[in-house]
C-alpha cells in the first residue's frame, strides 16, 4: 500500500518533495524568486534577498561541490521540486525552523502545527 505520508512530504536525496516541496518550488517561481528549467535553476537577486531574510544558509550553499540550483522532477507529483545546493540548504533550514520532522524508518516528514503556519506566511502555501 502507498503510503500517502510519503506522497505528501518526503525527503528526496537532502531536499524536500512530494507536494510540499511541489507547493514550495511553485510559489517560489511564481513570486519570481526562483527559475527552473529544463536544464537548470537559477535564484534569482529577489529570491536571494527572500531566502537570506528566511535564514537559508546561500553562501554556504555556493560554497558546496554540487549543482547549486537545479530542478528535480517529482516523482509522485510529476512537477519539479528545488534540487541542489539550494533545495538541501532550504530544506535544513525548515529543519531547523522545526517546520518539518522526520518520520522514524522513513523518507517521509511530518509537517509540524509551526511548520503549517510558517509556510502560510513564508509562501502563502496551505499543505
Amino acid at each position: 500500500k502507498f503510503d500517502e505520508q510519503l506522497r505528501h512530504a518526503r525527503t528526496c536525496y537532502d531536499h524536500i518533495a512530494g507536494v510540499l516541496g511541489v507547493g514550495v518550488a511553485g510559489r517560489m517561481t511564481e513570486r519570481g524568486l526562483l527559475f527552473l528549467g529544463d536544464e537548470g535553476g537559477e535564484v534569482t537577486a529577489t529570491g536571494a534577498e527572500f531566502l537570506s531574510r528566511l535564514g537559508v544558509d546561500l553562501a554556504g550553499a555556493h560554497e558546496r561541490r554540487r549543482v547549486f540550483c537545479r530542478p528535480c522532477l517529482d516523482w509522485t507529483e510529476r512537477r519539479p521540486h528545488i534540487g541542489g545546493a539550494v533545495g538541501a540548504a532550504l530544506a535544513n533550514r525548515c529543519f531547523d525552523l522545526k517546520w518539518i520532522e522526520r518520520r522514524p524508518d522513513s523518507r517521509a516528514l511530518t509537517i509540524t502545527p509551526a511548520g503549517r503556519r510558517g509556510l502560510m506566511q513564508t509562501f502563502s502555501l496551505t499543505i
